[in-house]
């Protein structure tokens, strides 16, 4: 049983680090602006983001390593699928991230106004690269862990119900987004998100304090 502790701690932990990043909603405003690749920066908000979201695109490959020994006892499949949608989701991560330090490395080489399409452009590609890796395969991650964990029940079963719940809601409001029908930012993407935000915070603090139900692991 200690070893499984130390699993869910670790797991627990992950998925309390990969919050770190809400602050980029406020650091990234500037670099998105048309104006920023011809003005005097500042650069340091985009860094300390950049920073922020490196973290949490590790910790989500960590939650998934983490939690693999326990849960592939109750689907091997399903727990590998895990594994390879969360390394999924980190690498498209990294690839956002890239764009904005594109836009940093045009504004301080001093291209000036001929770069400001091509900054728009890759601040267009972070857009969709954050829609695709943080808005649409969180539900994936939902079902997979969601799935094992309400089968296994490691944990309390409103928790993994929650997280399916919310993949579900996601996923209806990723294709509202997708066909124009709603504002990828906007009230209503915000409410959808809250159930698997809710979900995975939940998840990390009872794995944190907690830790998986011992009667229910599987050795």
């Amino acid at each position: 049983m200690r070893s499984t502790r130390k699993y869910s701690r670790a797991a627990g932990l992950f998925y309390l680090a990969t919050f770190v990043s809400i602050p980029t909603l406020a650091l990234y405003r500037s670099v998105k602006s048309p104006s920023y690749v011809v003005g005097p920066g500042p650069d340091t908000p985009v860094i300390v983001g950049v920073l922020l979201e490196m973290i949490v695109a590790l910790a989500g490959i960590g939650t998934a390593v983490a939690l693999y020994p326990v849960v592939k006892r109750h689907g091997s499949a399903r727990a590998i699928g895990f594994v390879a949608s969360r390394t999924l989701e980190a690498a498209t991560i990294y690839v956002g991230i890239v764009s904005l330090m594109s836009i940093v490395t045009l504004r301080r080489s001093g291209v000036g106004s001929a770069a400001v399409a091509t900054a728009q452009g890759l601040a267009a590609q972070y857009q969709w690269t954050f829609f695709f890796a943080q808005s649409f395969i969180p539900a994936i991650n939902g079902v997979l862990l969601g799935s094992l964990l309400y089968q296994s029940g490691l944990v309390p079963r409103w928790m993994p119900v929650l997280g399916l719940v919310g993949a579900v809601a996601l996923v209806a409001t990723w294709f509202a987004v997708l066909v124009g029908i709603v504002a990828a930012v906007s009230p209503v993407a915000a409410i959808a998100a809250l159930p698997i935000a809710t979900w995975e915070f939940s998840l990390g603090v009872y794995l944190t304090f907690w830790g998986f139900r011992e009667s229910y692991v599987t050795l």
